[in-house]
């Protein structure tokens, strides 16, 4: 087959199997991001591996960055510890300490041996703050000018130091007094359209806006809401400049909560999956979801089988039973999501429980009467039987109240008692609409029996 007539992974595949680094590089950068990642993702672990150490170390972290980040921590797990050393010194600083962090310590720790002194105290530093706040999110690739510099400085650093500046996404420069201190940003057009030998302290924009290394992620949402800029220098709690936090960095860990929160309540426990992560890994993860779930459901069926004699006796129930639990469950999912959302934002508290329970009580009165009265008339619209509109509308009804109710406060309660909502309150939320739904459709049915047969 000519290479013309190969796809770009057969391509790639090819390269790779006959260590043609140079090839390879070349294929990639021909790519775009999104056939570059599927190129690199259809290798096997061992061929992707392979690719990292045969490109140079800049151009493999840049494909290190594309690559999924599951397949990019394995691949860089199985390499010599030079090898990873050299890629992880030309990743962008939160991306190194992401990846170190994603090691086990043994080879993050030969890692980091091999890094000079400047940034493995870098990789350190910012290893120490979790994933979520300004500090784990800020990168420290900036410039950083004293306030008792020189336009005409400013300017010889940037010309001397051009090529390692080139890779900064750069707006601004900050300006810090003696003791490291924030005092001012710089705008570049104000550098360049500046005398030289003007002072950096009469042209910068005295008391910037900064960030807390501590703020957590919702506050830096809300910062860059209310602000349009491109990013935001982060300061201790001394006010010393220790890192920018990007606008482009919080959306990317906006849209990894919200894909972490959604892999987590659809049950992907243990983080993120692929299919090409070995199969036993993907099974025991859904599997630890999937059997709790099982033994939930038989208690919940075991609620039909408690009244088998009533559900024979009037069988149109068993068309009403799966919509009033769907139905009910829905209503649930909308109160767990709005209690996930405001958790994720800080504007209710764990403890808040009651406050939310009042919160959604109307809430469930008024969805549960619209809904029971609905299903209600299509009962009666169906089969003529007023008992049975009663009996459906009612157990949705209250069905909803219920549903509502407890998917607002559970994600509060699990929070409260260190487990994570997103995981749980799924399951528990069903659990019981599924039990409710049923048992209350049974009973009342049991009640309204003669009404029903008659």
């Amino acid at each position: 087959m000519t290479e013309d007539l190969l796809t770009h992974d057969e391509q790639l595949e090819r390269l790779v199997d006959g260590g043609d680094g140079e090839g390879c590089s070349a294929l990639l950068d021909s790519l775009d991001a999104p056939d570059a990642v599927h190129a690199v993702s259809s290798l096997g672990e061992e061929e992707r591996a392979k690719l990292l150490t045969m490109l140079d170390p800049e151009t493999a972290a840049d494909v290190v960055e594309q690559m999924p980040w599951p397949q990019a921590v394995t691949a860089m797990s199985v390499l010599d510890v030079a090898d990873a050393a050299a890629i992880v010194n030309e990743l962008p600083s939160d991306k190194r300490a992401d990846m170190i962090g994603a090691l086990d310590d043994d080879a993050a720790t030969a890692i980091v041996a091999e890094l000079a002194h400047e940034d493995a105290a870098d990789v350190r530093r910012l290893t120490g703050y979790a994933s979520d706040v300004a500090g784990g999110l800020m990168v420290t690739e900036y410039l950083e000018y004293s306030v008792s510099a020189t336009i005409g400085e400013v300017i010889a650093d940037l010309g001397e130091n051009a090529e390692k500046y080139a890779d900064y996404e750069i707006q601004y420069g900050y300006v810090t007094d003696e003791s490291g201190q924030l005092v001012g940003v710089l705008r570049m057009r104000d550098l360049l359209l500046s005398p030289r030998s003007r002072a950096v302290r009469a042209v910068m924009i005295p008391s910037p806006e900064s960030v807390l290394d501590s703020s957590p992620l919702a506050e830096l949402v809300a910062f860059f809401d209310d602000h349009g800029y491109f990013g935001v220098p982060v300061v201790d709690s001394d006010g010393r400049l220790c890192g920018v936090v990007r606008r482009s960095a919080i959306e990317a860990a906006v849209a990894a909560d919200r894909d972490g929160i959604y892999r987590r309540s659809q049950g992907i426990v243990g983080g993120e999956e692929l299919r090409s992560m070995p199969i036993l890994v993907r099974s025991r993860r859904r599997l630890s979801w999937l059997s709790v779930n099982i033994v939930l459901n038989v208690f919940a069926a075991s609620i039909i089988a408690m009244h088998q004699d009533t559900l024979e006796a009037v069988i149109a129930l068993a068309v009403f039973l799966p919509i009033i639990s769907d139905m009910s469950g829905c209503s649930g999912n909308q109160a767990v999501a709005v209690s996930m959302r405001e958790l994720t934002l800080g504007v209710i508290r764990p403890r808040e429980i009651g406050r939310v329970v009042l919160g959604e009580l109307s809430m469930g009165l008024l969805n549960g009467f619209v809904l029971g009265l609905l299903i209600g008339l299509v009962a009666l619209a169906w089969k003529g039987n007023p008992a049975l509109g009663l009996v459906v509308g009612s157990a949705l009804m209250l069905n909803t109240l219920i549903a509502v109710l407890v998917g607002g406060s559970v994600p509060l309660l699990l929070k409260r008692l260190g487990f994570d909502p997103a995981l749980a309150a799924g399951p528990i939320l069903t659990t019981v609409t599924d039990m409710c739904g049923f048992m209350l459709v049974l009973t009342f049915a049991s009640l309204a029996l003669p009404a029903l047969t008659g």
